[in-house]
């Protein structure tokens, strides 16, 4: 969890639909009773504390060594720092940026990473989005599909994009690719509204109109 932020400037601690938009994600993660722990690695451990979060029996905070702060060191890094100094038999890393994941696509998504694990189908898991339409390159020639011979696009081949919302590894897996997607990974499909991913100002004003149609559906 970063103090600043390039694009939305101070994101994190601003206020989303209520309150801190780190607070979403967090109460969602201890909302989620298989997760023992949550570690939030951070520059910006006084600016929680001025939001009224220090560490408890299941929050840990890590001062982000600085050497691994920026807006251009891989994530890959600091989940590194954090699997060689926190144990434990799987990690779960996810985003503040994150608000509308819900603790039920959490748990569903362990849960079918335990059983795929147990399986030997999959070393680690991440979420994604399905998508299924026409694609063009930048020169406008087709990427997978014949404009002259035109298929209905719930015929075509899907695709799956990676949403950065959800991975789910071991220190083995993790191990082996220097990564939070392991060598055999597991892909994992939830509902479309919760996988909005904040990083634009476009994306923080999708997210909050998709939070209040949420709130009125429950």
């Amino acid at each position: 969890m970063k103090a600043n932020s390039e694009r939305v400037r101070g994101k994190n601690f601003r206020e989303f639909c209520g309150k801190p938009l780190f607070r979403w994600m967090l109460d969602t993660l201890l909302e989620v009773e298989e997760i023992d722990q949550v570690i939030i690695n951070t520059d910006a451990r006084q600016i929680l504390a001025d939001n009224g979060l220090t560490d408890t029996d299941r929050v840990m905070i890590r001062d982000r060594k600085a050497e691994i702060c920026g807006d251009f060191v891989s994530m890959n890094l600091v989940i590194g720092d954090d699997i060689a100094n926190v144990d434990a038999d799987v990690y779960l890393m996810t985003h503040t940026t994150n608000p509308l994941m819900s603790a039920d696509t959490v748990r569903k998504a362990l849960a079918a990473f335990r059983e795929a694990q147990a399986a030997g189908r999959a070393d680690s898991l991440f979420t994604v989005d399905k998508v299924q339409t026409r694609f063009y390159r930048q020169d406008a020639s087709p990427v997978n599909h014949d404009p002259n011979n035109l298929v209905r696009t719930q015929d075509l081949e899907p695709w799956f994009e990676e949403n950065s919302n959800l991975y789910i590894f071991t220190r083995e897996s993790f191990a082996k690719t220097h990564a939070r997607i392991g060598a055999k990974p597991a892909m994992y499909e939830g509902p479309s509204f919760e996988s909005i991913d904040i990083d634009t100002p476009a994306d923080w004003d999708f997210a909050v109109v998709a939070a209040e149609y949420l709130t009125s559906k429950a």
